[in-house]
């Protein structure tokens, strides 16, 4: 590991431990030259599957992005960041289950839709009326119906 400071190539592991989520390694390293001390963690890398956007094209995915769009539906909304990357996280590892090398968007805009239907009904209906590109009024309508509970008679 090279040294941030310095950029000299040898550095001494000074202490080693898991994360409190268990998902990476937490090193504490020495610069042997410098004598300067700084912190490494070791994550998994997993390829997550490309995304094959409506017109063909393709683009890596980008957790920044799909976290925006989830901040754009929840906008002014009761629902904690914590929530949100929960709800990322569950899809991410959707994802990563499906062993496919890639996967269409609308798979992944259906996903951010499960999420946000159980997160905030507002957010669901924000988030489907552009992602669905409603034409009329009805369209809109029967989405508000979906997710409107049922009244006993």
């Amino acid at each position: 590991m090279r040294c941030p400071y310095c950029q000299h190539d040898n550095t001494q592991v000074l202490d080693t431990r898991d994360s409190e989520e268990g998902d990476s390694i937490r090193r504490r390293r020495r610069c042997e030259s410098c004598d300067k001390r700084f912190t490494t963690y070791e994550r998994v890398e997993l390829a997550m599957p490309t995304i094959v956007k409506k017109n063909g094209s393709r683009t890596e995915y980008d957790r920044n992005k799909l976290a925006g769009s989830f901040m754009l539906a929840l906008r002014k909304r009761p629902v904690s960041a914590a929530a949100v990357d929960t709800a990322i996280s569950r899809i991410e590892d959707k994802l990563l289950s499906t062993g496919e090398r890639e996967i269409p968007s609308e798979r992944l805009g259906e996903l951010v839709m499960r999420e946000l239907k159980k997160m905030d009904k507002i957010a669901y209906i924000r988030f489907a009326s552009v992602y669905r590109s409603f034409e009329d009024v009805d369209e809109f309508a029967e989405v508000i119906r979906e997710v409107r509970p049922k009244r006993n008679p």
